[in-house]
């Protein structure tokens, strides 16, 4: 069951985590600074509370959402899908592929996780902060994570530094509040340039129609056409235009058969339209 993620060092790590950022922001920075009874309190407190709130649920859905698996006894109907799988189709040999350690079809893009021992669809990479991996289903959620993590760290480390500025640091006595502030300030300025980072990173990816594993693949091949003398395109880079749109189309469809399908039959109808478009398109 996905409820069984929860049950992770990792996620719990997160958790707790959350808690303790908005803890320090809402309760002690905001508070000393303008106070949480002054309007100016008030309006950053519930500001910040409403970016909290937004990476709570996008973590949730993140650990919550399958990330779009290949079904065991599927394969597509397309011409030379009779050939088995363990044998090489006449036509198309690209689109027909078994999987090595599953021993199922395995559609365009997808790639078999070791920690869920399955196929993933798309898949960008496992991810052991949501005990899940981010593929075709929540690769949405999964950005919109990062960068609301992004915002809510800068937020709160312009609290820190608002809050410190406007203290006088003459007073002897507060040698462990130096070291306290000095802590927080360095930690929420890490956590600000890692999430920042990695946002700027998978936006990348998004503008390129890329996976993170297929970046690295296209690293080496890239390496291995200059070296034979050729240019290397990625084959899936449609432009930015589009490639951006297709990851808003996936929150689409997703967001109409959760709606309308129930929940026990979304999931394999959904893998097996994803599956059947990319095979018609690739």
């Amino acid at each position: 069951m996905e409820w069984k993620r929860f049950l992770s060092i990792p996620v719990f790590s997160v958790f707790l985590l959350m808690g303790f950022v908005y803890f320090i922001t809402v309760f002690i920075f905001i508070e000393d600074w303008v106070g949480l009874q002054s309007s100016a309190g008030i309006l950053n407190a519930m500001i910040f509370t409403f970016m909290a709130s937004l990476c709570l649920f996008s973590f949730v859905v993140c650990v919550l959402t399958e990330p779009g698996y290949v079904p065991s006894p599927y394969v597509p109907d397309v011409e030379g899908a009779a050939v088995p799988l363990h044998q090489e189709p006449h036509s198309n040999s690209s689109q027909l592929r078994q999987c090595d350690k599953c021993c199922t079809y395995k559609p365009p893009r997808a790639h078999h996780c070791r920690i869920c021992r399955r196929c993933v669809l798309r898949m960008d990479h496992h991810c052991l902060w949501i005990n899940n991996c981010v593929g075709y289903w929540n690769y949405k959620a999964f950005v919109i994570l990062v960068l609301y993590a992004t915002i809510a760290s800068i937020y709160s480390s312009v609290m820190i530094i608002s809050c410190a500025l406007q203290k006088n640091w003459n007073f002897s006595g507060r040698v462990p509040m130096k070291i306290f502030f000095a802590i927080s300030g360095a930690m929420m300025l890490g956590l600000s340039i890692t999430f920042g980072t990695l946002l700027g990173f998978h936006i990348y990816l998004i503008s390129c129609n890329m996976t993170t594993i297929e970046n690295y693949e296209g690293i080496r091949a890239a390496w291995l056409a200059r070296k034979s003398g050729h240019s290397y395109r990625h084959p899936f880079n449609l432009s930015v235009y589009k490639n951006i749109t297709s990851v808003s189309l996936s929150l689409s469809l997703s967001l109409c058969i959760y709606l309308f399908l129930p929940f026990q039959s979304h999931k394999l109808l959904s893998n097996v339209l994803l599956i059947r478009y990319w095979v018609q398109t690739y």
